[in-house]
């Protein structure tokens, strides 16, 4: 299986590797038919953007080169911008990838909608808390 150069660069030197701690929003998505996993790390602003953005993929060279790719595609922008990024985005970047991979492009667009999603809920979860907080304190 061949490669492009950046896919290549992208698995040997991911930009984007790691966690982040205090991370407000964390996805985690998988494929049951190669076993790949990805969990994806944001860290959101109180105004919606991205400030940073990091990864732990357990997986194929394709799948981390398109986890590090997804991370540079959100970072610093707000989320629905964020939202708006797709497997097609990636492997533009990325350059061709085999058709038997193109699953690892899915697996970081889907794992980008899990991480915003798990961000909203721990809003909700906060704002509740604190509401409930206030109640108490009347």
């Amino acid at each position: 299986m061949i490669y492009s150069k950046t896919i290549l660069d992208r698995f040997q030197n991911p930009r984007n590797a790691g966690q982040i701690s205090g991370a407000n929003a964390v996805g985690e998505a998988g494929n049951a038919a190669c076993g790949d996993v990805v969990k994806l790390f944001l860290k959101i602003s109180e105004n919606g953007m991205i400030e940073n953005a990091k990864f732990k993929t357990f997986g194929c060279s394709a799948s981390i080169a398109s986890s590090d790719v997804a991370c540079d595609l959100i970072k610093g922008k707000n989320i629905d911008d964020a939202l708006k990024v797709t497997s097609a985005d990636i492997i533009k970047i990325l350059g061709e990838l085999p058709a038997h991979k193109i699953h690892s492009s899915l697996l970081a667009e889907e794992v980008i909608r899990l991480a915003i999603s798990d961000y909203y809920k721990r809003k909700e979860k906060a704002t509740k808390a604190a509401i409930r907080k206030s109640k108490k304190a009347l």
